[in-house]
């Protein structure tokens, strides 16, 4: 593996707590696995899945701090769930203290728990890989969702999308726009009688 990529791994675990460093693990190999079925650059996919949660960890306040003082933009829904800042934070982060260059990664940690419309490739594989990671138990189609992000990326993509809606709705949490626009552009993409 690439020394570079060796050194941001360092850094993360220690910007970690022991839970959260072995979901980033686990959603790291997954990605490098999706990589594989994909056809797509594994240490890419593993560097994203490494980032894609290096600000979980930081105090709702702190979060709110360093949006402000690196300007950052927070839309209402985010001024209310800090739960959903860490994505973008995450981004910037990735950029400004690791020194990752790629907006494809980029993009990848910002959007991993939203997702938006027309992602490429790496979003949709670290946005899957969230959700399936070795660690996750919780989701009720998961052994099926597993097994359709090596059989078709889209359809699990949209699995994804549906059931992380119809939890947060069960829950009455926050939805982010975002997340149901994605949504929307997904189904209207295939219509909705071929839904899985």
């Amino acid at each position: 593996m690439d020394e570079k990529i060796l050194t941001i791994k360092k850094k993360v675990k220690k910007a970690l707590d022991n839970y959260r460093y072995q979901h980033t693990l686990g959603v790291a190999y997954t990605a490098a696995s999706l990589a594989m079925r994909y056809g797509e650059d594994m240490e890419r996919l593993f560097l994203a899945g490494i980032l894609h949660d290096c600000a979980k960890n930081i105090d709702n306040e702190e979060k709110y701090e360093l949006c402000r003082k690196y300007k950052l933009d927070l839309s209402d829904i985010e001024k209310k769930a800090p739960f959903l800042i860490h994505g973008k934070l995450g981004a910037y982060i990735a950029e400004h203290e690791y020194g990752v260059k790629d907006k494809d990664i980029l993009n990848a940690v910002r959007y991993h728990t939203t997702g938006r419309p027309g992602m490429s490739i790496t979003e949709k594989i670290i946005y899957i890989a969230d959700y399936i990671e070795p660690h996750r138990h919780e989701a009720k189609r998961l052994k099926e969702i597993r097994m359709e992000a090596f059989t078709d990326i889209d359809s699990a993509l949209r699995m994804v999308l549906r059931d992380s809606l119809d939890f947060l709705k069960g829950k009455d949490r926050p939805v982010d726009p975002l997340t149901q626009e994605t949504y929307e552009f997904y189904v209207n993409q295939i219509g909705k009688a071929a839904l899985p």
